[in-house]
């Protein structure tokens, strides 16, 4: 059989022999009586004393031997077993029992403790596995993750957390929630919805929303122990872009409904404002009054209709036309559509993207459109009020970001003075407004698998328009093992 040498053998008590001692007592006892009952017969049968001798000593000898045999054969097996156990106590799976076989009092105990040694070996590597895998997926995870003691200090974060909140896992764990600012997430209750706001010091957003943008998270709390001690496991969930779907469903049936029936009662009073006018006497004075309050009525019916045919377009945009579209003449060709002010290109990359190129050529006209009129009104007002202005400027540029390309548009006029309503349908600033350019160029963006965020300029007067969209090579990436399968 194997043999180990023990650790951390509990010391026999003082004044209690231990089985081997007491194993030799017993063979002692034994031993004794055999001799004198052997020198009885011997000297019985009239030996001579140095035949007695002699004889006694070299039965002494064997019996020794025997004894010692004996007592190696009980021992040493317990011995073997015990450092098995042993073993299996410190997590050492490696060891085994030899000499295991059945019908043996030994064998069936060796087997039996090897059995449990395979047991706790198979037991233990999945629990290995099981513990890779668990640190994998949260590693994989998109979702950010934290696990938080009794004491609220911060005891597991994954990856996904660590870009999200800043954080870095060798420094931070240990710390406490509040000192790291996440008191937030172990306040909020179960499937509550949190709110990272905008400001530069500000997590960045996982999966595909732009740096500083607005996000709301779903967070989920459960509660596990560890070594016996209950800890708080908190996911969060990403529910910017369903919120904002159900959002815009909510907007497409209330555009839908209301469309349909402004249009139905705009129709009718057009037509009779326009027969009553044609009826009117010709002759000139009769009736101007009249004639001119028909015409307001035909005309802002006009007008209205036009306004209520614009917000249709958000219920019945198409689903983009995909095709590989190069970026850099994309942005020449936006660029030259404005003919009131000079739009400076900047930088364009040489990249193709993925995209409806009709599509998102209207979405860089509108944010170029929003950025010229911003910068020309801004220009107006200060010229009104007599004071001297700084030269309109409006700048287009892109850049590539990892996996995304990043097309922000610049201007100089008086920047955002409600960023919350900026995605809002039927509101606008603009005193011609209609409050769908916005709205319709984020949803073109969104059907892209890109972003549209609109910030102050940091550090100047301004307002930043940024569209972030996935490469073509990144989209063919994705696409690619979806078609294998």
């Amino acid at each position: 059989m194997a043999s180990r040498p023990g650790k951390n053998k509990q010391k026999p008590r003082p004044g209690r022999l231990s089985f081997e001692a007491k194993l030799r007592i017993f063979c002692a006892l034994m031993f004794l009586p055999t001799m004198g009952l052997l020198a009885g017969i011997l000297f019985i049968a009239k030996f001579s004393t140095a035949a007695i001798l002699s004889i006694l000593t070299i039965a002494a000898l064997l019996l020794l031997l025997a004894i010692a045999a004996f007592t190696d054969q009980v021992v040493r097996p317990l011995q073997t077993l015990a450092n098995v156990v042993a073993a299996l106590r410190e997590e050492d799976y490696s060891f085994r029992a030899r000499g295991a076989k059945r019908d043996d009092p030994f064998g069936d105990l060796a087997i039996e403790i090897n059995a449990l040694a395979d047991m706790h070996q198979s037991q233990r590597l999945g629990a290995l596995e099981a513990a890779a895998l668990f640190r994998r997926v949260i590693a994989e995870l998109d979702a950010p993750v934290f696990a938080f003691d009794q004491g609220e200090a911060l005891r597991l974060v994954n990856p996904a957390a660590e870009r999200v909140f800043s954080l870095v896992a060798e420094r931070d764990l240990g710390r406490t929630a509040r000192e790291l600012k996440l008191q937030m997430l172990l306040d909020e209750a179960d499937q509550g919805i949190i709110q990272l706001d905008s400001a530069p010091q500000q997590p960045r957003i996982v999966s595909r929303l732009p740096a500083r943008a607005p996000s709301r998270w779903m967070v989920r709390r459960s509660s596990f122990r560890q070594g016996g001690v209950p800890h708080m496991l908190i996911l969060l969930s990403d529910v910017s872009a369903a919120l904002r779907e159900e959002e815009r469903i909510a907007w497409r049936r209330l555009i839908r409904v209301l469309g349909h029936e402004i249009s139905n009662s705009l129709a009718p009073i057009k037509s009779i404002a326009g027969t009553l006018r044609s009826r009117l006497p010709q002759a000139n004075g009769t009736m101007p009054d009249f004639d001119r309050g028909l015409g307001v009525i035909e005309s802002r019916a006009e007008s209205l209709n036009r306004f209520v045919q614009a917000y249709r377009q958000l219920a019945q945009l198409p689903a983009p036309a995909m095709r590989r579209v190069p970026v850099r003449p994309l942005l020449e060709r936006v660029v030259s559509l404005e003919t009131r002010l000079e739009v400076s290109l900047g930088e364009a990359p040489q990249v193709e993207v993925f995209a409806d190129p009709d599509q998102m050529e209207q979405l860089l006209i509108n944010l170029v459109r929003n950025g010229v009129e911003a910068a020309c009104s801004a220009r107006e007002e200060a010229l009104g009020a007599g004071i001297a202005s700084e030269e309109v400027s409006v700048t287009i540029h892109g850049n590539v970001d990892a996996d995304f390309l990043s097309v922000t548009v610049e201007d100089n006029g008086p920047g955002l003075t409600n960023p919350a309503n900026l995605f809002v349908p039927f509101y606008t600033t603009k005193k011609t407004g209609s409050g769908v350019g916005l709205v319709l160029a984020r949803q073109i963006a969104e059907a892209h698998g890109g972003t549209l965020d609109l910030r102050n300029r940091a550090n100047t007067h301004g307002c930043e328009a940024e569209l972030r969209i996935p490469l073509a090579q990144k989209v063919a990436e994705e696409i690619d093992p979806i078609a294998e399968r």
